[in-house]
């Protein structure tokens, strides 16, 4: 069993040891960047500058959550817009890892930035068990590219620092309640809702992902309590296909969306969550209602593995 206490001695000793100077901090607003956030700050204090990157791939409101975070734990931080060059270095790409890559390396090009402007040389990241062993850490082979592992360039300046490295879900989440941090329902990916757009990233298709998002979560955080278990994962995903529907008496060409749900412990397996149907059946019938151009959902019925919790 893990000794929260010893860990965060052991963590804030390391952040010390291996910091030359001031590092700059990679803040997705998830559990493991802002549990390092808060380690760092208590390790080093203004010495250690969190970063916020706006990237245009965030859910309605998540910037302004972690804001509340950041204010909460008087942490040294910079929020920053960089959505356009996110989005237009995706313009054009469709394969997942080629997705993954462009999205890690445009993230350092951003840290370097701001590095430069701060003094910094060293970069922090939340970096997890499950995210290296994913993207091919030892031995295993590359599953798909974490953008904190898989998606770094070879010849990044920046020294990089990874406390949590060894660690995993269950473990962050039991350190984050031993410090006070709120948990985070859910875990949500890096490179957030570009990889829960299956092929090309458009303006359109995020919009339209994000009104979805926001359903599918509000409806889950709202009846999940009466199931057996919140679960672990609860998301849309935006298909790169099109099906005929009928909207009143007028036939529609909408897109489809999925809805993946799952249970899990630590992310390294996971079962599909079993709701009930009239559940399904209302979501279903919410988002086609109330999201312009969606006209089709679907449920993933696949476990981990053989599949992965997210479907790029």
């Amino acid at each position: 069993m893990l000794d929260a206490a010893k860990f965060i001695g052991e963590a804030e000793n390391e952040i010390l040891t291996k910091l030359n100077g001031k590092g700059i901090l990679a803040c997705s607003g998830g559990q493991d960047s802002t549990l390092l956030a808060v380690l760092a700050n208590r390790a080093a204090g203004d010495r250690i500058l969190t970063v916020f990157v706006d990237t245009g791939f965030l859910r309605i409101g998540e910037k302004e959550r972690v804001k509340e975070i950041f204010e909460k734990f008087k942490l040294n931080y910079l929020i920053i817009d960089e959505s356009e060059k996110f989005i237009s270095r995706l313009e054009g790409v469709t394969e997942p890892e080629e997705k993954r890559k462009i999205i890690g390396k445009t993230f350092i090009d951003v840290f370097e930035d701001e590095a430069k402007k701060y003094g910094a040389g060293s970069l922090l990241q939340g970096t997890i068990a499950p995210d290296w062993i994913e993207s091919g850490g030892g031995v295993r082979d590359t599953i798909k590219s974490h953008h904190n592992v898989g998606g770094l360039p070879l010849n990044m300046k920046l020294k990089l620092i990874e406390p949590l490295r060894d660690l995993y879900k269950d473990e962050i989440r039991e350190i984050s309640r031993y410090l006070g941090i709120p948990e985070i329902v859910q875990p949500f990916p890096g490179p957030g809702l570009a990889v829960r757009i299956l092929g090309e990233v458009t303006r359109e298709k995020l919009e339209t992902l994000k009104q979805a998002t926001e359903i599918v979560e509000k409806s889950v955080e709202e009846n999940a309590r009466s199931w057996d278990t919140m679960p672990w994962q609860f998301f849309a995903i935006l298909l790169p296909v099109k099906t005929t529907g009928i909207h009143g008496d007028k036939r529609t060409y909408g897109y489809t969306i999925a809805i993946r749900m799952i249970d899990s412990i630590d992310a390294m397996s996971g079962t599909f969550t079993k709701p009930p149907w009239e559940f399904l059946e209302n979501l279903s019938t919410d988002i086609t209602n109330r999201v312009k151009g969606v006209n089709r959902v679907v449920y993933d019925v696949t476990n981990k593995p053989p599949g992965t919790i997210e479907w790029e």
